[in-house]
């Protein structure tokens, strides 16, 4: 992959647009200002917030093409690649970025606070879409940072106020995670069901035999969901990880396979297992019997 851009540092972005820098370690930019930029594949060594009124097509997000929508945001975390190449043609955007660097938030509250900020990892098409109502509130925010990225740098509490602001922001996005995560809840039958049909399909099409057993991945990259917020609707829906939803899923296949009459290796076989004792363990440590002992205790029934 041809990368365009690396926003090593937070104000790389501002200067390969023109935009102000402020800060040394952070850089909030307002694309209505900015006027046309170019369109740029970036891989980023720092945290960012891209908000706009709409993302250009074809974006890349993670490892597929992200679907916009009115007001939305995506997160990067440093090390993640995301963008639309370089076509040559200029656009006006509108909204904000925020862009800060590791360094800068080092023993801050911010970082203690990082991993429950689930809104930075990625994998396909994933955003925050945001209501006129929370996209105001983080537009204002932004104003607010922004004007005291301006102040003199030896003004009183300068870092400190920067960083609460940061945290801020953090925080309402991870408000807006969690109302968009609980709204996506309440429909969990339908991702209940999706989730079935995946794993049903998985079987069907045969791929387990070239990729092995189905993973949380592969079904949340499937249902267009971060494993992590995949994890969240699911053990919210039913108490249980996608992972142990995906294992209960086999065993009951093992069953109804060894009922039939295969043999050890041939379910192990079907189901995508490289070693017929790695299907025995996980049998074994799901239902209590080894296979051989379920059948026999079936046709004892």
């Amino acid at each position: 992959m041809t990368i365009d851009l690396y926003i090593n540092e937070a104000n790389d972005y501002a200067r390969d647009i023109g935009a102000p820098v402020l800060h040394p370690h952070v850089s909030v930019i307002h694309y209505d200002e900015a006027g046309e930029i170019r369109h740029t594949l970036n891989r980023t060594g720092c945290y960012g917030i891209f908000m706009q009124e709409e993302f250009p097509e074809g974006l890349t997000y993670g490892i597929g093409t992200y679907h916009d929508g009115d007001g939305s945001l995506i997160a990067f975390a440093p090390g993640q690649i995301g963008g639309k190449r370089d076509d040559g043609t200029r656009r006006q955007y509108h909204g904000w970025v925020l862009l800060f660097d590791s360094l800068f938030i080092q023993g801050s509250a911010i970082e203690q606070k990082l991993d429950g900020y689930q809104f930075f990892s990625y994998h396909s098409n994933e955003a925050l879409f945001l209501t006129p109502e929370e996209k105001d509130t983080l537009s204002q925010l932004m104003a607010n940072l922004r004007r005291e990225l301006a102040a003199p740098s030896q003004a009183f509490g300068h870092d400190d106020i920067i960083r609460d602001y940061i945290l801020l922001i953090l925080d309402y996005c991870n408000r807006f995670y969690r109302r968009q995560y609980e709204e996506i809840t309440a429909e969990g039958s339908d991702i209940l069901s999706r989730f079935q049909q995946v794993l049903t399909d998985y079987y069907a099409h045969g791929m387990q035999k070239e990729n092995g057993l189905p993973s949380v991945k592969y079904c949340a990259g499937e249902l267009c969901l971060s494993p992590g917020y995949f994890g969240d609707i699911i053990r919210g829906a039913l108490g249980e990880s996608p992972k142990d939803y995906i294992r209960n899923f086999i065993v009951r296949r093992a069953k109804n396979l060894i009922l039939s009459g295969r043999t050890i290796d041939q379910v192990a076989g079907e189901l995508g297992f490289e070693y017929p004792q790695h299907f025995t363990r996980m049998f074994k440590n799901a239902t209590g019997q080894t296979p051989r002992q379920f059948f026999d205790s079936q046709r004892r029934k």
